[in-house]
């Protein structure tokens, strides 16, 4: 690398942490060196892959795309802190390694950014489909509307079972120098919901988050990414997640209000995967004594109660026919996860 790269200060730094992403990493970084109205670098966290994801970055040999290949893997969070690291931009991007962005995304958000006077900007989201279907996660108008996201309404909206999409899914963009000034950076120990957790300490800090409207981040579902599976680890790792946040931050009433409704909404999401586990293994006692524990948990199966524990006591002709409507539960798609 020569003087002059290293020189180099670009409007916004892209951080894209890969894991076995060799068959869309480069359609991720197209995406993001075609942005237009904005100097941009960016940087590629190879997270200890076994595929040849690096490989396929190294080969493009751009003079804005820096590979960072660690030795040992470090989960999303933590590859997504070796980026921050390395960054020199005045704004950083977060990009997952299967998700493409529009190439005036960064200038519409640093302006929105820049004109409200704010540290951290959102915008909307394109969820495109395996079929290549593609729909807006949020109506623009509600996101006009809402101009700015404040710490409560951010909590609220990641609140498990409140609905299918939040604000967890959006991927901010920060202003360097707060994320430093703060030591802000991604919790590593977390393998899901690293992302909410930065956001939400930043708005507790006192970081003010500007809100546009419209969408530049085309968010891909893609088959067995660890966003489509939440399993009971996972909430007790973002419980523990949230004790340390609170530990950390005073909230004020409104987002101590909205903050013990997300605790409940883990507690009532642990029963559920609790109780579907119990019925996946026809545990009529374990069923009976998790829905007498957490009635609430109930309500979020789509067969009633009753039925489901009839079927326990017989003898299905197709045993994976008594499972399937749990596997449809609202947990099918969890909230605020990378799919790093």
């Amino acid at each position: 690398m020569n003087k002059a790269s290293l020189a180099f200060s670009p409007d916004v730094t892209f951080v894209i942490a890969a894991f076995n992403a060799a068959d869309t990493i480069r359609r991720a970084i197209d995406s993001a060196l075609a942005q237009e109205g904005v100097s941009i670098e960016v940087i590629v966290v190879d997270d200890c892959s076994s595929d040849k994801t690096a490989a396929v970055v190294a080969a493009m040999q751009h003079p804005r795309l820096r590979l960072i290949a660690l030795e040992r893997n470090r989960g999303p969070g933590g590859a997504r802190n070796a980026g921050l690291a390395a960054a020199r931009g005045r704004w950083i991007a977060i990009l997952d390694a299967d998700d493409t962005v529009e190439p005036l995304r960064l200038r519409r958000m640093v302006d929105r950014a820049e004109a409200a006077g704010a540290q951290v900007v959102v915008d909307n989201l394109d969820v495109v489909s395996l079929d290549g279907g593609s729909v807006r996660m949020f109506p623009e108008a509600a996101l006009a509307e809402l101009g700015e996201l404040t710490l409560p309404a951010f909590i609220e909206s990641n609140v498990i079972f409140r609905s299918e999409h939040n604000f967890g899914y959006m991927k901010p963009v920060f202003e360097r120098r707060f994320l430093e000034a703060h030591s802000l950076r991604f919790d590593e120990t977390l393998r899901i919901g690293e992302d909410y957790v930065l956001l939400a300490s930043a708005l507790a800090c006192g970081g003010r988050c500007a809100v546009e409207p419209s969408a530049g981040y085309a968010y891909h579902i893609r088959e067995g990414s660890i966003s489509r599976v939440l399993r009971v680890e996972h909430i007790d790792a973002m419980m523990a997640a949230d004790e340390l946040f609170l530990s950390r931050y005073a909230l004020d009433p409104l987002s101590q209000r909205m903050q013990r409704k997300r605790k409940r909404g883990f507690r009532q999401a642990r029963s559920f995967l609790v109780l579907v586990d119990q019925l996946k293994k026809k545990s009529l006692a374990g069923a009976l004594r998790t829905a007498l524990a957490d009635p609430l948990a109930l309500r979020h199966l789509s067969m009633p109660i009753a039925a489901r524990l009839r079927r326990l006591t017989a003898r299905p002709k197709h045993p994976a026919a008594m499972t399937a409507a749990a596997e449809r539960s609202p947990l099918g798609k969890a909230p605020h996860t990378s799919k790093g």
